[in-house]
């Protein structure tokens, strides 16, 4: 790969944990803010992911990768469903390996973020801006 690609990868995955940390802000806030007016954890919860995936999708389509193209929110869905799926199966690992939840799921963090990044890169958006 040639330098100039590299550092654009490297700003493009700058920008995705900037975001990411955006999201994760939008998807509590709204999920706290379901509880606060007296939904039920599981309906906040949900609704939250929900209205997270969709914001998500804006705000990585923009400012990550320069796309908004509302079509591909099907991949998106689905690129969700794989880190989800990459999570669950890493938790079952660390909890057959009696590691504490709480820290594996800080453990995850870092592998899910860089799946999340070069799973929308390729499958989503279509390549580096």
């Amino acid at each position: 790969m040639h330098r100039h690609t590299l550092e654009r990868e490297g700003k493009q995955f700058g920008r995705f944990i900037l975001v990411g940390l955006l999201n994760t802000a939008f998807g509590y806030g709204a999920y706290a803010l379901f509880l606060y007016v007296g939904m039920h954890f599981a309906w906040a919860s949900l609704l939250a992911t929900v209205l997270g995936i969709l914001f998500n999708f804006f705000t990585t389509g923009r400012i990550v990768f320069r796309n908004t193209d509302y079509r591909r929110i099907g991949r998106f869905f689905l690129v969700y469903g794989v880190v989800y799926l990459f999570n669950v199966m890493g938790l079952a690992i660390f909890d057959h390996l009696r590691i504490d939840l709480y820290l594996a799921g800080l453990l995850l963090i870092p592998p899910a973020a860089v799946l999340g990044y070069l799973l929308n890169r390729r499958f989503v958006f279509g390549g580096v801006e």
